[in-house]
């Protein structure tokens, strides 16, 4: 990878960074996974979103950047780290002062092995855009990720225990930093339990459901697609990540519709079709009771 000098943030000095030469491939299969990955991003707009199961984090060294994630439009500014569940669709949407920022890709169950706190886990799962409110930590962050960048470049494969005990401390300091969520017996992240294959099987779950959610997907069909017994996948993904198959298919579902309506002049019975509802019905009854307002009402307010 090229490098570029640019001023250090640490008295005056100078340091190399790698050049930004990632952007968004329009033509990149959808749900595509990009692996344990860092690398420095410059931002442009995108025709379409992007989807994969990973986590994703995002440090902006410069300007901001806006997103829409799934129906919600997201800015991380410079200086900030975000974090997503990059299986909800985002897609870049506007920026200013022509950002580079740092994407870093986790795969999914390695996350999970990670036996984070549910007050992390748990809001990522659920579709939620978290940022570290200590900004603080941006020196050190950039220093880190840079770190990150070059390493990963050179091991061109799984990252070495180093890596990832420094991602591993980097998301509990997150979780550190987070909002104090109220946890109840149901709550707590329980992956602890499951195993290595118990996991890999709820990724398959998670994958499938993403890549299928517009379609009439039976829980049977579902669960025999990766190899299991249609109770014990409902349990499985129950305890992994406290949402239940239907709850997940929803979300996605959801998500679709928000952004068309967001950003489109469909007609709402075809955005009902279009994200997976037979009929109208069903789609304003899960509608209001995911988003609280009527599917027009989104509309106006998310023009």
């Amino acid at each position: 990878m090229k490098l570029t000098e640019a001023s250090s943030l640490f008295h005056g000095r100078k340091i190399l960074y790698p050049k930004p030469v990632h952007r968004f491939d329009h033509n990149r299969p959808d749900f595509k996974p990009y692996g344990f990955a860092c690398e420095l991003w410059k931002a442009a707009p995108m025709r379409r979103p992007d989807r994969h199961n990973e986590i994703e984090l995002n440090l902006l060294k410069n300007g901001s950047l806006t997103y829409l994630l799934g129906g919600e439009r997201v800015t991380i500014r410079q200086g900030s780290l975000g974090a997503f569940w990059a299986a909800i669709p985002h897609q870049i949407i506007g920026s200013s002062g022509n950002p580079e920022y740092y994407v870093v890709t986790l795969p999914l169950a390695w996350f999970l092995q990670c036996q984070l706190p549910a007050n992390l886990v748990d809001r990522l799962l659920h579709g939620q855009f978290l940022r570290d409110p200590a900004r603080e930590r941006f020196e050190l962050d950039i220093q880190l990720f840079q770190t990150w960048t070059r390493d990963l470049d050179k091991e061109q494969s799984e990252p070495g225990s180093a890596i990832r005990l420094e991602l591993h401390a980097r998301l509990q300091r997150l979780a550190d930093n987070l909002p104090s969520k109220k946890q109840t017996g149901q709550d707590r992240f329980s992956s602890a339990l499951l195993g290595k294959g118990g996991l890999r099987k709820a990724e398959q779950l998670a994958a499938y459901i993403a890549q299928h959610y517009q379609e009439t997907i039976p829980i049977g069909d579902i669960a025999r697609k990766v190899g299991l017994h249609p109770n014990y996948a409902m349990n499985l993904f129950k305890r992994t990540f406290n949402l239940t198959l239907n709850e997940y298919i929803t979300q996605h579902r959801m998500s679709h519709a928000q952004r068309l309506l967001a950003t489109t002049d469909d007609k709402i019975v075809e955005i009902a079709l279009e994200a997976g509802y037979q009929t109208l019905s069903r789609f304003y009854e899960a509608f209001k009771k995911s988003c609280g307002c009527s599917p027009s009402r989104y509309r106006r307010d998310h023009r």
